[in-house]
């Protein structure tokens, strides 16, 4: 059953999204009705731009929506050109202190400038950097962050507060109103959850604007993971948030996948296997653990929705397969069963279970990818 169906049948399983303006980043939209995207940032250094496409591609591979990239100089913003030209994926120019940046990056190409609004300078600078924006087609991230709030905020409210954080991007918004901008989404990030999920509440009742969500300097991938999960997924559910990035201190490939993992529990993205699986105990007919390893492994180059459940009993097994597309649940004697659609299909030995998962899946896939590519063409002709 899909996502979808889960919805209509359960309404508990509804998410009613926030009404925000649509805007866009190079070919995504974000805002409005558009799919939630997910993004990363690159950490190579901007001024290789050999290095620093290769981890573009890498992100494009997981399933990124949109990228960022630092620009902190001359150097930076010179081969940013090359390499906004030859990224695949829209380009978010990451700019602090240096206003120049911001305007030499539109200038090559970016999709999106990404500034703050506590450390760009003067007012004069931030109309200058719109105005770039404005001729090169580019939408812009007010950047409020907790840790680089401007001293006249700091001073009125004795500290980081989402009043403060809420003012900061509201306060800079209207600059951009002003200028008779509307190409702007808005994030108001802090490392402390609390803080972070009371500002884009506060912030979400203040504006229409589309909201870019994050715990910034969450943490390493498991804390931050957590950390992540448990703010965004708090936003997510009440319906906050139109375009997210999981601050992790790990490879950027495994923000995106942990990006979607939040969005796949919640359903408001499908992309790749989403494998449901027991944590095993006495019971279990196979080594569970080992089982999911290599199957998240082998299975991490599909692209389309497909859920999977790998039960170690018959206890959940039939259950959970009732619910997914595919399903394999421990038996006896060193077998287990293969469902289809909730259907018992064949018994399989646990030997060969990993490559006739494998291969099921893979098939389900193409077919369904044929399916899909069909309908395209034909709402195309």
């Amino acid at each position: 059953m899909s996502v979808e169906a889960h919805t209509t049948v359960r309404p508990w399983r509804m998410i009613d999204r926030r009404k925000s303006r649509q805007i866009h980043v190079g070919p995504v939209a974000v805002g409005g009705d558009a799919p939630i995207s997910v993004q990363s940032m690159t950490n190579t250094p901007t001024s290789d731009a050999a290095a620093t496409l290769d981890q573009i591609t890498q992100l494009e591979e997981v399933g990124a929506d949109i990228v960022r990239v630092s620009c902190p100089d001359t150097d930076s913003t010179a081969a940013f050109r090359t390499i906004a030209r030859e990224s695949r994926l829209p380009l978010v120019a990451d700019i602090h202190f240096h206003y120049k940046r911001g305007i030499e990056a539109a200038e090559a190409g970016a999709a999106c400038l990404r500034i703050n609004p506590g450390n760009i300078g003067s007012m004069d600078r931030v109309r200058d950097v719109v105005s770039a924006a404005r001729n090169n087609g580019c939408s812009i991230r007010i950047g409020v962050n907790a840790g680089s709030l401007e001293r006249e905020l700091l001073e009125k409210y004795g500290e980081p507060c989402p009043e403060a954080m809420v003012e900061s991007a509201l306060s800079h918004a209207r600059i951009l109103e002003d200028l008779d901008f509307r190409e702007y989404k808005i994030s108001v990030k802090a490392s402390d959850v609390f803080l972070t999920v009371a500002a884009y509440q506060a912030l979400a009742d203040a504006t229409d604007a589309p909201l870019h969500l994050g715990v910034t300097e969450a943490g390493g991938l498991r804390t931050g993971g957590v950390k992540s999960s448990i703010g965004m997924g708090n936003l997510l559910w009440s319906g906050i948030g139109d375009t997210i990035r999981v601050s992790l201190s790990a490879d950027p490939v495994e923000e995106i996948k942990v990006g979607y993992d939040i969005l796949k529990s919640l359903g408001l993205r499908t992309r790749g296997v989403n494998i449901i699986a027991c944590p095993s105990c006495a019971r279990q007919g196979f080594n569970v653990i080992k089982t999911v390893e290599a199957l998240e492994e082998r299975l991490e180059h599909i692209s389309e929705p497909i859920s999977l459940s790998i039960i170690g009993c018959v206890v959940n097994g039939p259950g959970e397969a009732a619910y997914t597309d595919l399903g394999f649940t421990g038996g006896g004697k060193g077998s287990g069963m293969l469902y289809f659609a909730g259907q018992a299909e064949e018994k399989v030995s646990n030997e060969t279970m990993i490559e006739r998962i494998v291969a099921a899946v893979e098939d389900k896939a193409d077919r369904m990818k044929a399916e899909r590519e069909a309908a395209e063409k034909s709402a195309a002709e």
